[in-house]
């Protein structure tokens, strides 16, 4: 996905230098004006012989400068690990898997529950089965809650991203599963605040009102210049991908208000022994 949306912007910067139309271009890979549009905001794959064609009729010959963009198209079509969960993984969610791992910060509110990233296996496991009233599989849960272990190794890595977690106390206070559960999830939570790319901080219901009235969010910022940041809201059956710098820039301010008016990390941790000596 994000090399798609990489690739995109570098083919679109490089059609308007040269003064080419998206009609242009689509005529010239014998597709039409809104596969060229679809193309530069990464939404579909690329054929090589597409972008050879492009670049071609950019103006773009030197093989120096063909192959990184080649070598982007040729990567983009390479499946990610999520793809073996695709029978657990709705459509809408492979995509924020994929723009997930490719992000330099994860930062993100929640309130119903404790974020995937930070879940014990137990916990994830209640959550999974507390979500479907129907009887599911019991192999199917197991699948999802894997997938969600998986998705885990991404704060362990060499290139971990900074991952900044604001959590409304609701989230603490409320039970999946048994006390011995919830009590082993609130102790994983501030051991793994320790860790040097991870921030927690709860915003405690002393607070009162605050800034974040419309919800859990996540705000996906990346390593390129090229990729905006994206914030991710998630809806029961599909979810919405902001990155208009106005809309982006809304939710980065609600952010902020947000972890001025939490308890600091440490704070955050005193808290966490707080709730499970009284539960």
């Amino acid at each position: 996905m994000v090399r798609r949306i990489l690739l995109g912007s570098q083919l679109r910067r490089l059609r308007e230098a040269r003064g080419v139309t998206r009609e242009a271009a689509g005529y010239s890979i014998r597709a039409s004006e809104s596969k060229i549009s679809r193309m530069e905001l990464g939404r579909v794959s690329f054929k090589a012989r597409d972008v050879e064609d492009l670049l071609t009729l950019y103006g773009v010959t030197d093989e120096a400068e063909r192959e990184p963009l080649l070598g982007l198209a040729r990567e983009s079509s390479i499946a990610g690990w999520w793809h073996t969960y695709s029978d657990v993984l709705p459509g809408w969610f492979q995509t924020y898997v994929g723009l997930e791992g490719a992000a330099s910060h994860i930062n993100t509110y929640e309130v119903q529950f404790i974020h995937g990233l930070l879940q014990t296996e137990d916990y994830a496991h209640a959550v999974v089965t507390a979500g479907h009233k129907e009887h599911i599989p019991q192999e199917e849960v197991e699948r999802r809650v894997a997938l969600r272990q998986e998705r885990q190794k991404l704060l362990l890595g060499e290139n971990a991203p900074h991952f900044l977690c604001v959590l409304d106390e609701a989230a603490l206070r409320r039970p999946f599963g048994s006390r011995a559960i919830m009590d082993a999830q609130l102790r994983h939570l501030a051991e793994i605040s320790e860790r040097p790319n991870v921030t927690v901080q709860v915003v405690p219901f002393e607070l009162g009102g605050h800034p974040a009235e419309s919800g859990a969010f996540t705000l996906l910022r990346f390593p390129e210049s090229d990729l905006n940041d994206i914030v991710y809201l998630e809806q029961l059956t599909s979810a919405l991908y902001l990155d208009k710098r106005d809309e982006v820039a809304q939710y980065e301010q609600v952010l902020e208000r947000l972890v001025d008016n939490s308890l600091s990390p440490s704070e955050t941790r005193e808290h966490l022994h707080r709730i499970r000596q009284l539960a």
